[in-house]
């Protein structure tokens, strides 16, 4: 049976602005708009697009899941109003501070189960981030990490993408 392939792609500087620290209120939830274009070519060339990110300002109740779930359904809707659909976010709540997980980036728990989730062969499939934690975790999956800057086009990286 043919698997999927995938781009799992970080949150907070990759797909919207990174703000140096938690993005708390949906005011500063800044949608990247210069990365439609380029998650567009990726899906047309067969990816699914996953996101998973770390949100440990949930443990420190900085925001709530309703506004994590509010920023991420505006992250949703923005990209398909463009032609773009993200398949599924995946996020660990925790923080180190405050206990001890398994799924928390660089941990590899949130890709493996997007993987077998979505049936994605992990050796077809890129993790894009701009924290080395989210390579590190990519890699423990089997998925090639790339490493943007932050806010970096994703267009700029493009060409690493078979």
């Amino acid at each position: 049976m043919k698997k999927n392939k995938a781009v799992f792609l970080d949150r907070d500087g990759v797909l919207n602005r990174e703000m140096g620290d938690y993005v708390c209120k949906i005011e500063d939830f800044h949608i990247l708009e210069h990365n439609f274009e380029p998650l567009l070519q990726l899906q047309k060339r067969g990816y699914l697009l996953i996101v998973v990110t770390n949100q440990g300002g949930l443990a420190k109740g900085w925001y709530t899941k309703e506004t994590l779930d509010e920023m991420h359904g505006r992250l949703r809707n923005m990209y398909l109003e463009n032609g773009v659909t993200i398949s599924d976010f995946y996020y660990c709540n925790h923080h180190p501070n405050f206990t001890k997980c398994l799924c928390r980036k660089p941990g590899s728990i949130m890709l493996e189960k997007a993987c077998a989730r979505f049936e994605v062969d992990p050796s077809k499939s890129y993790f894009i981030g701009d924290r080395e934690r989210d390579v590190i975790a990519g890699e423990a999956a089997g998925v090639n990490g790339i490493l943007i800057d932050s806010d970096q086009p994703i267009g700029d990286v493009m060409h690493l993408i078979a």
